[in-house]
């Protein structure tokens, strides 16, 4: 009888340490096919290419842990199929309490789906803006734009989003569809400065700044019309004038790409007060506080 147990303890120990070995050796041969696969990726890709070559490392990835997760199971599993069936049965109990990352995962295939943003686009959900740098099955990563910062550039933070989000909170693109945002600023003038003076001089301040960029604007708006119900009656800058608290406020309205957003209020800016230094007849006004000082009396 203790013959037949020391047997029997035996062939257990040697199935368990073969079962040991065939999962290190999944694991060793899935970790160098995945390197030999980034490999040939990286080999092939190209700068204008990174938003592709990420995709592909990502799919790879994804791939590998399924085929891993399947081979390994077999092992552990004597009846696979029976876990899927013991699974099904558990499901409604997990799906209550693990709802929140059930509705992550639901979120990342979505994203991957219908990509209402993809790697790269600058995005708001919720109260968080940023350039998508991440995507992962239970969350997706913006480098922060905004907040303390002005212009909407970059904090340098990363912030986490959990996919869930996309159900739960509107999503605004500022890539998707068409590259370029409206972006507006003020200058108040004097009522006896001469205002069409001030805004012929924005105007060509604005035709001189932005030429360059016509072509690229035409582009996108020819493709925002054609793959969405994106069409502008006017698409070069504009400079709109009304009456003010002030006095004549000039709202300088133009197309720029969000990225850029705070070079051209830059420019913008610099030319102002430049061209409006030389001209007598244009005052720009702002608001001043005095303070009087009584001398006390003895």
């Amino acid at each position: 009888m203790e013959h037949w147990i020391d047997y029997l303890n035996t062939v257990v120990a040697y199935e368990l340490r073969w079962d040991i070995y065939k999962t290190i050796m999944i694991i060793v041969v899935l970790w160098v096919i995945k390197k030999l696969a980034f490999k040939i990726i990286g080999a092939k890709r190209e700068e204008t290419e990174l938003k592709k070559f990420y995709h592909w490392r990502k799919t790879v990835q994804y791939i590998i842990v399924f085929i891993g997760f399947l081979l390994i199971g077999n092992i552990w599993i004597s009846n696979f199929q029976s876990i899927t069936t013991f699974l099904g049965l558990l499901s409604a109990g997990i799906a209550i309490a693990l709802k929140d990352i059930f509705i992550n995962i639901a979120g990342w295939l979505f994203i991957l789906w219908r990509k209402p943003f993809d790697i790269g686009d600058r995005v708001q959900i919720g109260e968080f803006k940023g350039d998508v740098v991440d995507t992962r099955v239970f969350q997706f990563s913006i480098l922060e734009v905004g907040n303390w910062v002005d212009a909407e550039q970059s904090t340098g933070r990363i912030i986490h989003v959990p996919n869930g989000m996309v159900f739960s909170a509107p999503q605004a693109n500022y890539s998707q569809g068409f590259d370029y945002i409206w972006n507006e600023q003020h200058i108040n003038i004097s009522l006896d400065s001469d205002y069409k003076r001030a805004k012929s001089i924005l105007t060509e301040m604005l035709e001189e700044i932005f030429k360059k960029e016509y072509r690229s604007i035409q582009i996108a708006l020819k493709k925002a019309q054609k793959e969405h119900f994106i069409s502008f009656t006017q698409y070069t800058p504009t400079v709109y004038a009304k009456i003010h608290e002030r006095g004549i406020q000039l709202s300088l309205r133009y197309l720029c790409n969000p990225r850029k957003r705070r070079f051209f209020e830059h420019l913008i800016t610099e030319s102002i007060i430049d061209q409006f230094k030389a001209e007598s007849s244009v005052r720009i006004v702002y608001p001043t506080t005095s303070i009087i000082l009584e001398g006390r009396r003895q």
